[in-house]
This record gives structure tokens, sequence and C-alpha cells, in this order.
């Protein structure tokens, strides 16, 4: 995929875990380590602010375009 999600780096940065983050925007453990790990295919707005209103960022610190990526994926 051509869009990176930076999600571990920010809770790295933050230290604070997958599971905190999700009580905190009210998601599953599940749905999040999708995201984390680059597998999600879509996310919604509400759920990109309240991750941003979580950590504390701007959309952008959390999504990244990667050259050469396979946007086919």
């Amino acid at each position: 995929m051509a869009i990176g999600v930076r999600l571990d780096d920010l809770l790295h940065e933050r230290r604070m875990t997958l599971t905190e983050l999700a009580e905190k925007v009210d998601l599953t453990l599940a749905n999040l380590s999708i995201l984390k790990t680059g597998k999600a295919r879509a996310i919604r707005f509400s759920t990109l602010d309240a991750i941003c209103r979580a950590l504390s960022c701007q959309p952008g610190d959390l999504l990244q375009f990667e050259e050469g990526g396979d946007s086919s994926d």
C-alpha cells in the first residue's frame, strides 16, 4: 500500500500501549491492531479524529505517503 501508518511510532513516542489507546478512543484492540500493522483498507474520519485527539497529533503525523508503494495492494 502506498500509504503508511505510523501508529506504532506515535504510541512509542507517547509511551502509550495499543490497549490504552483502544480504551481512550473506544475502539476494539483488534481494529487498532489492523490499522497499526498497515492491513487496514480504509479509516473513518471519526476514527482518525479520535486517534489524533488521544495522541495529540495531526493526521499527517499518523499517515504518510510511501514512494514506490504498491497502490494495488
